[in-house]
């Protein structure tokens, strides 16, 4: 028997191998892997950020100052005047009982209307402010307090100073005066205190010795 040729046999594998391509094509089942990933519960919460509330300061209440203006008024037990004039929250006063106790006095007002003022002798002042209109306080001087109510003053009544050379002494010249037109003062010529003259209040003009001098409205 002929044995078949080298070609015949090279088609015949290839034939063959067409065959069984032919047959996993038809046969073969494509297996699709589909993986569908579900979030965690952690995953699928969107946690956004707690905005931090805006803090809004409170205002600082506003200070208002003491009112400038002058005060007049008695001691409680009539021995003495008591005059204040307020400046942009300073203060000075003159004590005086027209004869020969004096004090000039000076210091702060705070926003609520007290003050403590002193004098370069020791004397003291404490007093407030009442509802704008009157100083409710004490002067303590030389071991005695005395107790005063001194009311809004309106030029010309208030405090009143003079100062100059008079025939080679120096005089210090203090006036209150008050709103009824009353006047407290003392004199002192080179630091020897006598009752002063009275003032006019219109023009501040006053006589000392002969010579006329001009007493100023007193401010801080």
């Amino acid at each position: 028997m002929k044995r078949p040729g080298p070609l015949l046999t090279l088609l015949t594998g290839l034939l063959l191998g067409l065959f069984m391509l032919t047959l996993n094509a038809t046969s073969g089942t494509k297996t699709v892997s589909s993986t569908k990933t579900d979030p965690s519960p952690a995953q699928s919460v969107s946690t956004s950020p707690t905005p931090t509330p805006t803090v809004t300061p409170s205002p600082t209440p506003s200070k208002t100052p003491v009112p400038n203006a002058s005060y007049a008024g008695r001691t409680d037990d009539d021995a003495a005047s008591v005059a204040v004039s307020i400046r942009n929250g300073r203060a000075v006063a003159y004590f005086c009982d027209g004869r020969y106790k004096e004090a000039w006095l000076r210091g702060p007002v705070e926003d609520d209307g007290t003050m403590r003022l002193t004098a370069k002798n020791g004397a003291v002042l404490d007093g407030k402010l009442q509802q704008g209109t009157k100083i409710r306080g004490t002067v303590k001087d030389e071991g005695r307090s005395y107790a005063f109510t001194a009311a809004k003053a309106v030029k010309p009544s208030g405090l009143w100073r003079a100062t100059a050379k008079v025939r080679g002494a120096k005089i210090d010249g203090g006036w209150i005066v008050l709103p009824n037109g009353r006047q407290t003062g003392i004199v002192t010529r080179d630091g020897k205190a006598t009752a002063a003259p009275r003032i006019d209040p219109g023009t501040g003009a006053v006589t000392v010795d002969g010579q006329q001098l001009t007493a100023q409205p007193v401010t801080p």
